[in-house]
Order: structure tokens, then sequence, then C-alpha cells
């Protein structure tokens, strides 16, 4: 499986990039109104675009947008915390104050069969070693620039291009789908409901389909 990389600056990693806060402008939106999560059809795009990359980066870019993990989070995960039987990965926390504190994850058959695929993840179970060991060994820094190339060849630039970006958009759509917030909350690994609620603030498509009746209402009124 073929990939190319483009050039991408990576001087962002900055603290930002991992703080967040109960602000649903600096979750949702940069000072300067513009979006930072990346809509359905942008994350489809970089799905789509990951089929393209290294087959390691390929299933590390999947990871990352079907948990709504950290990179960190995803960069810490071992064979045993992949649960294939019950298409569910375990993450530890890495944002709470203290360590050993996991939240699972469900994922669909999809990821689970890349993973296997590439990675051996049941025979590597059952290694006493190997299951202990790191899936993917590229650092945080590559793992960021991979990330932020699969988004460029995605066609997906500013605000949301970032891995960020695709936690946000994790947020998002499992809210506007219908699962309950207490459970996107558990999934994200928030510490307080009220962070998981900004999320909510994103503009569904139950939204856009109320906004266009009212405009259909208002243009036959006049």
């Amino acid at each position: 499986m073929g990939y190319y990389v483009h050039e991408v600056n990576t001087n962002t990693t900055s603290a930002s990039d991992e703080v967040e806060d109960n602000s649903s402008a600096s979750f949702l939106y940069d000072r300067e109104g513009n979006r930072k999560y990346l809509t359905r059809a942008e994350r489809n795009a970089f799905l789509a675009a990951a089929a393209h990359m290294s087959p390691e980066v390929q299933t590390f870019c999947l990871t990352l947008a079907y948990t709504g993990a950290r990179i960190s989070e995803i960069l810490a995960l071992t064979p045993k915390r992949i649960d294939t039987s019950a298409r569910i990965v375990i993450i530890e926390s890495l944002k709470k104050r203290k360590r050993g504190i996991y939240r699972a994850v469900p994922v669909p058959w999809e990821l689970i069969i890349e993973l296997e695929r590439v990675h051996s993840i049941e025979a590597a179970r059952l290694h006493p070693e190997q299951a202990k060991q790191r899936i993917w060994r590229f650092c945080r820094t590559a793992a960021w620039k991979w990330v932020k190339a699969c988004l460029h060849n995605a066609g997906i630039v500013g605000p949301p291009a970032t891995p960020k970006g695709l936690r946000h958009a994790f947020g998002v759509e499992t809210l506007q789908s219908g699962v309950p917030i207490n459970l996107v909350k558990k999934w994200l690994g928030h510490a307080r409901l009220e962070t998981t609620e900004v999320y909510t603030n994103a503009v569904g498509n139950e939204e856009q389909m109320i906004a266009k009746r009212f405009w259909q209402t208002f243009d036959r009124e006049d």
C-alpha cells in the first residue's frame, strides 16, 4: 500500500494541542470564528486518505478517528488493551492526575480487522512480552506529522486540520448520532460533564433541517 507525505510544519505541537477548557469558543471555534472540528464529510475524507498511507500509519489514523482519543493515548496502546472479541479499545486516560485510570471505547469491526491484519493483535496478546509492547513505535512528533499529512492529503486545511480536530469531530458526531452524553463523556475521558456538553453547541443535521423548514416557510410567505 503506497503512501506519500507533504512537508508539514509541526512546530504547533504546543501545550495548547492537549489543553481542554470549558469554553465552547476554544473547543469548537477559534478567536476569529473559524471551525476547529472536522465535519462528517471531512472525517470521511480523512479516513479515505488514510487508506493510501503505510499500513502502520493507516491503523494509527483509524484508531485515532474511531476512538476520539489523544495522540499520546493511542501511542500508549498495547495488544493486551485491544479486546478483539468485544470490539473494545481500552485506553489509559493520560490526562488524569493518577495513572492507571482506563476507559473502554467500542469500535467498529473495520478497525478490529485492520488492527489484526497489520499488527497480528491476537497472536501478540498471547505472547507475554509482545502483549505489553506498544503497537506503534514512532514518537509523538512523528505521529503528529503523519496525521497532519493525512489531513493535508484529504484536502483539509485551516483550524480543523489537527489531531485535536479529529477528537472534536468524534465528540460532535457521537452526540449528533444520538449517543447519550454520559457515554460520550466516558469515551472521551472527560472529568466533568460540562466539558462534554460543549459539543452540543455544534450545528447538526437536525438543526439544519429545522432551519431549512423555516426558510422554506419564509419563502412561501414572501
